[in-house]
C-alpha cells in the first residue's frame, strides 16, 4: 500500500532558497580601495572603500561579520552587518536583525527586521520605467522623487 521510492531525492528547503553567489570575500580579508562588481557579491570582511555595481541585476550580500567603510551602489542590497556610508539601491534593500547603516539609504523597496538600524535619511525612489510618451528627464524624475517638485 505504501511504497518508498528509493530513487527520489528531496532537496532541503534552505538549499533551494540560497542564492547563487558569483564572488565571495571571506572573513580573513581586509580590502582598502573601491570594489566594482556584477552579479551577486557576498562580503564577510572589512572593506574600506566603495562597493559599486552598474549591473541592473546585481546583489550585495553583507554578512553579520562584514563591515563596509564607504558607500554602496547596487540594484539589490541585503545587509546583516555594518555600513558606514550611503546606500543607493535601485531595487530592493533587506535589513536583517544585526544590520546597522550609518548614512542615507536610497531604495525602491525596503524590508526591515526588528533590531535593524539606520542612522540617516530613508529616501524612497520609484523605479522609472521607459515610456516613449514620458518627456521628463532622469534628473527631473530624481528631484520629483525627493518631493521637491511635482511633475505633471
Amino acid at each position: 500500500m505504501f511504497k518508498k521510492n528509493k530513487n527520489k531525492q528531496v532537496k532541503p528547503a534552505a538549499a533551494a532558497k540560497k542564492p547563487r553567489v558569483d564572488a565571495s570575500l571571506n572573513r580573513k580579508l581586509k580590502i582598502a580601495g573601491d570594489v566594482y562588481f556584477s552579479g551577486i557579491l557576498h562580503v564577510e570582511c572589512t572593506v574600506e572603500g566603495d562597493l559599486i555595481s552598474d549591473d541592473e541585476n546585481s546583489t550585495l550580500i553583507l554578512s553579520d561579520a562584514g563591515h563596509i567603510k564607504g558607500s554602496v551602489k547596487a540594484a539589490n542590497v541585503m545587509v546583516n552587518g555594518r555600513i558606514d556610508g550611503n546606500v543607493l539601491a535601485n531595487n530592493k534593500v533587506e535589513l536583517y536583525e544585526k544590520s546597522r547603516i550609518n548614512g542615507d539609504l536610497h531604495y525602491n523597496l525596503l524590508e526591515m527586521a526588528a533590531g535593524s538600524g539606520v542612522n540617516g535619511k530613508l529616501v524612497h525612489h520609484e523605479l522609472v520605467s521607459y515610456n516613449p510618451n514620458n518627456t521628463i528627464s532622469a534628473e527631473a524624475a530624481s528631484i520629483a522623487a525627493e518631493g521637491k517638485v511635482s511633475v505633471k
